[in-house]
């Protein structure tokens, strides 16, 4: 019949006996209350567990469940209980030979021996002579051994206060034990009955349905759980900083490229070949291939800029002006800046390196593309807001607030007639929306923005002030190197995603945020980030 289960045969093991659930109809049909410790002592307790469900389900049987705590031996309990106790063996050598060494005890007795020479010695067992042992009483009561044969029978022991010590001996241990007890049920059988679970046509039509046993529908039980994927909080918080920015007419920039040239890295910057920041123990630098080649054009990177452009319907960019880009009169200009000053800067004045243009890089901060994208926009210069948010890399020690390899979230906007003003008020704006006010900024120094400023703000969810960012005008040197017209000025900005992702789910470890040691159910179980006002 479709839709049914059951007469439900009962499966013969290979010993030819029928199975547990078999053996708990029939003990019950002539024992009840079926005590399982008693009855079935050699099965598991899952076992057990399983064959009552599957009686219980159908109404069969009803059972309670019993737990019980039992003191069991050790591997050092059992063999005393076995051969005796240290103090006893080291006694009974001692009487059986009259008087031994105390150096030879141990090959006699083995590497007990100083524990029980020790506890010997305590109950007046034995006395020391010279230099070797000599027996006190002729007959002694192994108590210890007495014990543990009492739990070895019963698995109980017989002083609680006694049993700690006995624990801290490390010769007994605690187990729990859980049995069950089973009576019979409402719909108690022999045999499990036919269960039909499906209602059909045929039985409609034939009228069966009436005198059919519906399995009854269990509303308590569980669903599978369902593996399905889930975002990391990183990419949920970064998310919400995206939508943060395409909300402002921001547009994003490709940041596919993580190695990148000491040129687009540092020199474009305006950050000086003998700057720290370009020290092994702060930059890991690649080594195969060597070095990069010249500065040029990157097809990828401006392909997808231009397809970020088009959909945002917010600039009439050219894409054929990119191709007029003049990258060796760049380079000279970068160059020129650096060594002996140029438009109007007295620059580094320092004998530049070619060599350390090319050198190959893991991108120190994202503000390398901004670099790239900048001087892309002195091919048609008009304003322009551009963000990313991607990882860069830094030779830092790993603790718990800093990683090798982090994520920057950088904005750059490029407007006519910027000032200072305008960027401490959109910074206000912008850092409100993630629920952050009263800005506070602090004067600060980079080499590619001037002024530059930290950015510290009020948490009201955390009711302190914390930094979350730096920001700045960018350069003329930097800016006009590139090509841009004079009154064209940038704003730039940039904060972790790490650091108001651990706010807002209370890590405080960044290991346990990003990396191997992150638990995946911390993943899972964490709902979509909202960045609450307060």
């Amino acid at each position: 019949m479709p839709g049914t289960r059951g007469p439900v045969p009962v499966p013969m093991q290979a010993n030819g006996t029928s199975d547990l659930t078999s053996e708990i109809l029939r003990t019950l049909e002539s024992n009840q209350p079926l005590h399982t410790a008693e009855t079935f002592p050699h099965a598991s307790q899952a076992e057990i567990k399983a064959a009552l469900d599957r009686l219980a389900s159908r109404g069969m049987v009803e059972y309670d469940t019993n737990d019980a705590e039992q003191v069991v031996l050790t591997e050092e309990g059992q063999q005393i209980c076995d051969e005796g106790s240290h103090e006893w063996k080291v006694w009974e050598a001692v009487k059986s030979k009259g008087r031994i060494p105390i150096k030879e005890l141990e090959k006699v007795v083995g590497p007990s021996a100083k524990v029980g020479q020790g506890n010997a010695f305590k109950l007046k067992w034995i006395k020391k002579d010279g230099d070797a042992l000599t027996p006190v009483a002729n007959e002694v009561t192994d108590t210890t051994r007495d014990l543990l044969r009492h739990v070895s029978e019963t698995n109980t022991f017989p002083d609680p206060k006694q049993l700690k010590d006995y624990q801290k001996r490390k010769l007994v241990t605690t187990r729990k034990v859980i049995t069950y007890t089973a009576r019979k049920g409402p719909r108690w059988a022999l045999e499990i009955p036919v269960e039909v679970t499906d209602l059909t046509a045929e039985m409609l039509a034939d009228g069966s349905w009436e005198t059919a046993n519906f399995k009854p529908y269990n509303f308590k039980a569980l669903g599978e759980h369902q593996y399905a994927g889930a975002l990391h909080p990183l990419n949920k918080v970064r998310e919400e900083f995206r939508k943060i920015f395409f909300s402002q007419s921001f547009i994003e920039m490709p940041t596919a490229r993580f190695v990148d040239s000491g040129f687009w890295n540092f020199d474009t910057l305006f950050v000086p070949q003998q700057h720290p920041a370009r020290d092994l123990q702060d930059t890991f630098y690649v080594s195969d291939p060597p070095e990069a080649g010249p500065p040029g054009p990157d097809t990828a990177a401006d392909q997808a800029l231009d397809e970020m452009e088009a959909d945002s319907q917010m600039y009439q960019g050219d894409s054929s002006s990119a191709s007029k880009l003049n990258y060796q009169k760049y380079y000279d200009n970068v160059k020129a800046v650096h060594q002996d000053g140029a438009f109007g800067s007295i620059g580094y004045r320092y004998p530049y390196n070619d060599a350390e243009t090319r050198r190959l890089v893991l991108r120190t901060h994202t503000t390398a593309v901004s670099a790239y994208c900048l001087h892309r926009l002195a091919a048609n210069p008009r304003p322009c807001r551009y963000f990313s948010i991607d990882r860069v890399f830094r030779n830092e020690t790993v603790d718990a607030t800093h990683l090798a390899e982090f994520h920057q979230i950088e904005g750059v906007i490029a407007d006519y007639g910027l000032t200072l003003g305008g960027l401490m008020d959109f910074l206000g704006k912008f850092f409100t929306k993630l629920g952050i006010s009263n800005l506070r900024f602090k004067p600060a120094y980079n080499p590619y923005t001037e002024p530059s400023m930290e950015v510290f703000g009020y948490h009201h969810g955390l009711g302190k002030w914390v930094e979350i960012g730096n920001s700045g005008m960018f350069r003329p040197e930097m800016l006009l190197a590139m090509g841009l017209p004079e009154d064209l000025r940038c704003y730039g900005f940039g904060l972790s995603l790490e650091r108001p992702t651990m706010i807002k789910y209370g890590v405080s470890n960044i290991r346990e945020l990003l990396g191997h040691k992150v638990d995946l159910g911390f993943i899972e179980s964490n709902a979509a980030v909202r960045l609450e006002k307060e």
